[in-house]
């Protein structure tokens, strides 16, 4: 067997509403259906990349680095300055930005959905990568988007 791509992700979600709307009116993606308990998206290079489900009850309470999900990664864009114009919009929108790194062939921006789920948006600022796959690995540095 060989995995060809990542397909899809599914979240679990408290409020549907709320987060429908996050990921539509905040972050863009083009909504293809929603429900009672269901929304599917996506970004138009397949039928669907996310698919979220309520389920109701209370954000779970985040407590540092734990085995499962750590955070899903969304491309914005092929330069920095497509990242800093993102960055300035969420800002202006009031979502939790938790940081900003230069990872050598991206720059990334982390923030949390409205159930805290860490997403990164990233911008790929080199293609150095395809010749030298060690640079995926660089340390991160800090970055400053404002």
């Amino acid at each position: 067997m060989k995995i060809c791509e990542l397909g899809h992700v599914v979240l679990y979600v408290t409020n549907l509403e709320k987060m429908a709307d996050f990921y539509a009116k905040t972050l863009g993606f083009h909504e293809i259906m929603r429900s009672s308990n269901t929304a599917l998206f996506s970004a138009g290079r397949t039928h669907h990349e996310l698919l979220l489900i309520e389920i109701g009850g209370a954000v779970p309470e985040r407590k540092g680095m734990r085995p499962g999900l750590y955070h899903i990664g969304f491309k914005i864009g092929d330069n920095p300055e497509s990242l800093r114009t993102v960055y300035r919009e969420l800002r202006e929108s009031g979502v939790t930005i938790l940081g900003a790194s230069d990872h050598t062939v991206t720059h990334s921006l982390y923030i949390l959905d409205p159930d805290e789920n860490e997403l990164e948006l990233y911008a790929d600022v080199s293609d150095a990568w395809r010749t030298d796959s060690k640079l995926i690995l660089s340390p991160a540095r800090p970055l400053n988007l404002g």
